[in-house]
């Protein structure tokens, strides 16, 4: 069971559907809640998962573009500036 709280337009809204439809109010709810999850699924679902992260891609760029192809060296000269500065 769950509670849940409405404001007055809300309910006022939820009690005329319920009398005109002669459908109870948990069932309008039930119906509505069924509703609101199917529509995530489908947004969610027409995304690629290159649209869903996209706002994150880059946003802590290090404007060096060629960092997955030079890494290895990239980390040696760090490791040799390291102990050559002991």
């Amino acid at each position: 069971m769950l509670s849940v709280r409405l404001d007055s337009n809300l309910q006022n809204e939820l009690n005329s559907l319920s009398k005109q439809q002669n459908i109870s109010k948990s069932k309008i709810i039930k119906d509505s809640l069924i509703y609101y999850f199917d529509m995530l699924k489908q947004t969610n679902q027409q995304k690629s998962s290159y649209e869903i992260g996209q706002e994150f891609f880059g946003k802590y760029s290090s404007k060096q573009g060629d960092l997955s192809t030079t890494y290895k060296q990239k980390l040696k000269d760090k490791i040799n500036a390291k102990n050559n500065n002991r």
